[in-house]
């Protein structure tokens, strides 16, 4: 299995209902996606800008085609538009 833990640090803080609207599309979306075990975002509730995707998937493979379908291709850009994007792989 392998665990990802997508961290938002928004630099406009007013932009974070667009980031919850884009994260709560693509968690929607993805969790229909094969292999998908988890798929969730969480808010700070100690810092305004900071937000969370966190997912799990079964194997690498259904990560990678998870990364190939166009919700993915479309709604990431757009967090990354909103926010700036680091990521912890862990496999397990």
């Amino acid at each position: 299995m392998i665990r990802l833990n997508v961290f938002l640090l928004l630099e406009d803080v007013q932009k974070k209902a667009a980031a919850r609207f884009v994260g709560t599309e693509l968690v929607e979306k993805s969790l229909k996606d094969k292999g998908c075990i988890a798929y969730d975002l969480f808010e700070s509730t100690t810092v305004d800008n900071h937000m969370m995707i966190c997912e799990t998937w079964a194997s690498e493979e259904d990560l990678k085609a998870h990364m190939a379908t166009e919700h993915f291709r479309t709604l990431v850009p757009k967090l990354e538009e909103i926010a700036t994007l680091t990521m912890e792989k862990f496999n397990f």
